[in-house]
Parts: C-alpha cells; sequence; structure tokens
C-alpha cells in the first residue's frame, strides 16, 4: 500500500458525514465563546451564546443567500442534463484517453472557471467530475473517482483571490471602505482611506497574477500524479439523463402550451436578453453585476433555451433537485456558528491575537494564517470580510502595511481552508454522490501545496 492510498484510507476512517462535521463545529464553537468570552447582560453566558446562534441560524438575509446557493446548484445541475450541455462536455471528456488526463483537465478546467466566477466554477466542477465518472463507468475504464471529485471542488482554492472575490470586489465600491469603518475611526483617518481599490491593486496585481499562474501550472499536474499513484477501479454510476420520451400527440388544450418549443424559447429569450443588458449598462469594468442573483437569472435563461420546453425543463428539474438538500439543511447550522463568531467576539479575539504578534514584515503572513482558521467557522468570503475586513484595516493603517496587500492576504487564506472546511463542498457531492471523508484526503493535498504557493508569494512581495 503506498503513501496516496494509507492517507486515504485514514481519513476515510476518521471523517463524519458534512453534517455531523457541522454540529461538531457548532458545538466546538459553542464551547470557544464560553470559555474565551464574556457575558454582556444579565443573562447567563450560556443563554446569550444561545441566542447569538439562534439570531445566526435564522439570519434572513443569510437564508436568502441559502436559497440563491440552492438555485445554483440545481439551475447549473438542469443545464447540464440538457442535451446540448451534455454533448459540450462529453466532448471534453472524449478527451480524457487516460485517468491522469483526465484529472489534468479537471483540475485546470475547473480552477480556471472559478477565476473568472466562484459560482460557475462550483457547478462547473462538480459537473464535469461527475460526467467524467460516468465516462469512465460507461467504458468499464479504472478511475479514482474520490480524485476527480477533489479536482472538481479545486476551484475554491482560487475563487477569492479572482474576479468574483468578495473582498476585492467590495473594496472596488466608492466610499466601501469609509463606510466599513465608520464609527471604528476617528473622522480625519476616515478621510485618509482610499476612496476605492481597483482591481488593478488586488485581482490583477502582479503578486495575485503570479499566484494564479501558480496554481494553474502546478496543481493540475500534481493531481495527475496522484492518479497515477494511487488505486483505481471503475467507478459505479448510472448514466445522469432525463426522460422526455412524452407523446405530445396526445396533448389536448393548455397541456400544449407545457411543451410548446416557440412559447418556451420566447421566455428564455427575453430572461437572456436582459441578461446582456445588465453588464451593457456598467459604467466601469468592475464586474459589480456578477452577483449570485446574475448568475441564477442566466443559467435559467440557459436552462430553458437548451431543454427547449417547460416539460423538459422541470423534468430536469425533478432530476436535479435532490443534491440541494444538503445546503437546505446544513447551510443554516453555519450560519449559527457565523453569529456565535461575530456577536460573541470571537472573530475579533482571534484577529487581534496575530495583530498583537505582528510587524510590518509578518502582518500579511498572520492575515493570510487567521483568515484561513476564521474560514472553517465562517465559509463565507462576504461574511468574513465584514466582520473580519475592519480589524484588517485598522491594524494595516497602524502598522503601515500594504492595504491591498493585506486584503489579498486575507483572500488566500479564505480560500485556502475551503480544501479542509467541506461547506461548500455539499453541491460538488450531491451532484457526484461522493462523500466528504472521500474527497477531503485528496483536498488536503491540495491545500498544503496551496499553503507553500501563497506564504512564498506573500514572502516574495
Amino acid at each position: 500500500m503506498n503513501f496516496a492510498e494509507r492517507f486515504e484510507r485514514v481519513f476515510r476512517s476518521l471523517l463524519p458525514a458534512p453534517f455531523t462535521i457541522a454540529v461538531f463545529l457548532t458545538l466546538l464553537t459553542m464551547a470557544l465563546a464560553l470559555v474565551f468570552t464574556r457575558a454582556s447582560g444579565e443573562q447567563a453566558h450560556f443563554l446569550e451564546i444561545l441566542g447569538y446562534w439562534q439570531e445566526g441560524l435564522w439570519s434572513a438575509p443569510l437564508l436568502v443567500f441559502a436559497v440563491q446557493m440552492m438555485l445554483i446548484l440545481v439551475l447549473g445541475h438542469v443545464l447540464a442534463l440538457s442535451p446540448a450541455i451534455s454533448r459540450l462536455i462529453n466532448g471534453l471528456t472524449d478527451r480524457m484517453d487516460s485517468p491522469a488526463k483526465a484529472a489534468w483537465i479537471v483540475t485546470f478546467t475547473t480552477l480556471l472557471v472559478a477565476f473568472f466566477n466562484w459560482g460557475l466554477g462550483l457547478i462547473f466542477g462538480a459537473i464535469i467530475a461527475r460526467k467524467t465518472g460516468e465516462r469512465f463507468a460507461q467504458k468499464g475504464q479504472a478511475l479514482n473517482y474520490p480524485l476527480i471529485g477533489a479536482a472538481g471542488y479545486s476551484g475554491l482554492m482560487v475563487w477569492h483571490g479572482g474576479i468574483s472575490g468578495s473582498a476585492p470586489i467590495k473594496v472596488v465600491e466608492e466610499g466601501h471602505l469609509a463606510s466599513l469603518m465608520q464609527g471604528i475611526l476617528p473622522a480625519n483617518e476616515l478621510a485618509n482611506l482610499p476612496v476605492r481599490i481597483p482591481f488593478d491593486q488586488t485581482v490583477f496585481s502582479g503578486m495575485n497574477i503570479l499566484a494564479t499562474v501558480l496554481l494553474l501550472g502546478l496543481l493540475p499536474p500534481l493531481m495527475a500524479w496522484l492518479m497515477r499513484k494511487s488505486k483505481s477501479e471503475p467507478p459505479r454510476l448510472s448514466i445522469k439523463s432525463v426522460k422526455t420520451d412524452i407523446r405530445t400527440d396526445t396533448l389536448k388544450g393548455a397541456e400544449k402550451l407545457d411543451h410548446s418549443r416557440i412559447f418556451c424559447l420566447l421566455f428564455a429569450f427575453l430572461i437572456l436578453a436582459y441578461g446582456l443588458y445588465i453588464p451593457a449598462m456598467q459604467d466601469s469594468f468592475s464586474f459589480n453585476f456578477l452577483t449570485p442573483n446574475y448568475i441564477n437569472l442566466i443559467l435559467l435563461g440557459l436552462a430553458l433555451l437548451f431543454h427547449g420546453s417547460f416539460a423538459r425543463f422541470l423534468a430536469a428539474v425533478d432530476e436535479a433537485i435532490g443534491g440541494a438538500s444538503g445546503i437546505l439543511i446544513q447551510f443554516p447550522l453555519y450560519f449559527g456558528i457565523m453569529g456565535i463568531m461575530k456577536y460573541s467576539g470571537l472573530v475579533a479575539m482571534i484577529s487581534q491575537f496575530f495583530i498583537s504578534v505582528s510587524t510590518p514584515l509578518t502582518f500579511p503572513i498572520f492575515t493570510f494564517i487567521s483568515a484561513g482558521l476564521v474560514n472553517i467557522f465562517v465559509p463565507s468570503g462576504g461574511g468574513q470580510w465584514s466582520i473580519q475586513g475592519p480589524i484588517l484595516i485598522q491594524a494595516a493603517e497602524q502598522l503601515g502595511v500594504s492595504l491591498p496587500k493585506s486584503i489579498m492576504a486575507l483572500a488566500y487564506g479564505d480560500q485556502l481552508t475551503n480544501m479542509l472546511q467541506p461547506f461548500w463542498a455539499l453541491p460538488l457531492l450531491g451532484i457526484t454522490g461522493l462523500k466528504a471523508r472521500d474527497i477531503i484526503p485528496y483536498t488536503l493535498i491540495l491545500l498544503m501545496a496551496g499553503l507553500a504557493i501563497f506564504v512564498s508569494i506573500l514572502l516574495l512581495y
């Protein structure tokens, strides 16, 4: 038994299901808050922590976010089940004439798509991993399917340093920094903050471009090498398809609308035309329109277009919706954890500790480490920026450290520990049929490779 096989066997035996992990993290966060924070009122401290948990659990904005993620998953899966997109992805999988080449292609394409948009990268990686497994199952050819699943999840290692990264997108907005620091910094210091930090200082900076090139250049060969070294067998997968063999000649009256190609296409073109109008009206090259709502709008239009009738579209929804169950039941648990971390002051304590031991040279490294740690408990880039961002800005100003570099250090830490935290893997697990313990042995290897890359980049610049 080689190292890769031993590594995989250990983690499969130790890791429970993602829901159990979420419950464990919830209890751990409660215990940490109970030990390291103090009650803010007359209520018993534990009851106060439970209140923070419930406030996060049913947070209206976060529940909206959960529905957005469910729609991204379902609509993306529906789109992939359409005949045209299936042929397109199958054309890509046809090029995979060996397991190692399959690992290389899945990793590279997932990283590339996720750099442009995290939501598309998330669903694309899951779908191409599933289609790759189906193709090798169809041929009866051996493949390490969990490794392919990990390759399809690798895009979450590059997203926050990409065009749709939460922190870089927010600081592009004029006046965002001053708004974020309102009530924290005095008026004279607020006036000294940059009005905005453009992409050429963050996403398109020399530091981040080099980091992205290194990820694209090193991770695909690493996964191909692991594929060659690991044990493989033909995946046991059924071929996903949508049954559309409904006899349209027996339809009567209004039933014909359900199967009308013209009616469906008119509605699809209306949606997509408005989708094109939105970026055309942007004043600058900021990509601010790439929100979850916009992605879902485009996915809805494309899914209707490629299925060609409401009946076929709804049949695909029935097929795809089961994969969203993990998001429905597990996202609120993480929202509860975020509530405890935010309102109890745990995030501030973690960040302030790293600030207290930092120098101008080491601050970006400690920001990177603290962001990675916080992401395990607060697995949301936007949520993490709103909580940790003010502490980072204040410390960077006090230490005289480059604010754009500090922001990217936070982004790197946040995206790196996604390889340890299974929160964002839920859509992929739903589509591929894999379990978290199947892919984590390989995502941890990606994490170690990314750690070396990001630390080296932060030290070099």
